[in-house]
């Protein structure tokens, strides 16, 4: 990964998934300050589609100004979550699950240990990430991430702070912003078992059967607002 000049040098890691949440919380950044992108992979069943569409939506035209090239880098998982568990074999709890079902143990942590050391080596004094109101999980509370940012910073030797912008937003709340904004979200995926588009040109599918297909419908109802994505057939 190369320097940064001061003129390229972030101000803010963006924390992006290629979800609607990270992707708005991307442009909503970008639209105060320069900020950096970083993608951490840690091996589960939808990575590869999360990519293909996290690629298509650096390349809109609406993310040229203040967003610079993405960061890819890796922190496997597939050594402490088991082979069958539902994240690495790609078979997510049904439509009407609650949150619980789906908690990744530690992922906020992961991410944020690798980020930092990405926000270090790239001038970014500032991590971002993207939870909402009423995210359960113990790695998305206040206290989390003033502890993580003051360990990355001791570890470091590097001042960082780690910031959930829309901790008190609604997903509604996150697809008015994005409108706003003019972020395509049709290049977002929020999806656990995504389908491959019918040819290499074509844009992942969301499965319309999983529970975060079910948060996205709502939240565009909610937001009274059509989901411009794509839906794989029942």
């Amino acid at each position: 990964m190369a320097e940064p000049t001061d003129t390229e040098a972030p101000t803010t890691l963006v924390l992006l998934s290629g979800g609607l949440d990270s992707a708005v919380l991307l442009a909503h950044e970008a639209a105060a300050a320069r900020v950096a992108p970083v993608y951490v992979s840690v091996g589960l069943a939808w990575e590869a589609l999360e990519l293909a569409m996290v690629e298509r939506l650096l390349a809109h035209p609406s993310m040229a100004a203040n967003v610079g090239p993405l960061s890819r880098v890796s922190f496997t998982m597939r050594d402490v979550y088991p082979p069958t568990h539902w994240a690495i074999r790609g078979t997510p709890p049904a439509y009407d699950t609650p949150d619980e079902d789906v908690y990744l143990t530690g992922r906020n942590l992961v991410l944020l240990s690798k980020a930092g050391v990405v926000a270090s080596a790239l001038g970014a004094h500032r991590i971002v990430l993207g939870p909402l109101a009423g995210n359960p999980f113990p790695d998305a509370r206040p206290a989390f991430f003033d502890a993580m940012a003051a360990a990355l910073s001791l570890g470091l030797d590097h001042a960082l702070t780690v910031d959930a912008p829309f901790l008190t937003w609604d997903k509604s709340d996150v697809i008015r912003r994005g409108l706003e904004l003019g972020t395509p979200l049709e290049l977002t995926l929020s999806c656990m078992n995504p389908v491959p588009g019918a040819s290499p040109n074509d844009l992942p599918r969301h499965c319309g059967q999983c529970s975060k297909c079910r948060e996205r419908h709502d939240a565009f109802t909610a937001a009274g607002a059509v989901d411009p994505a794509a839906i794989a057939p029942a």
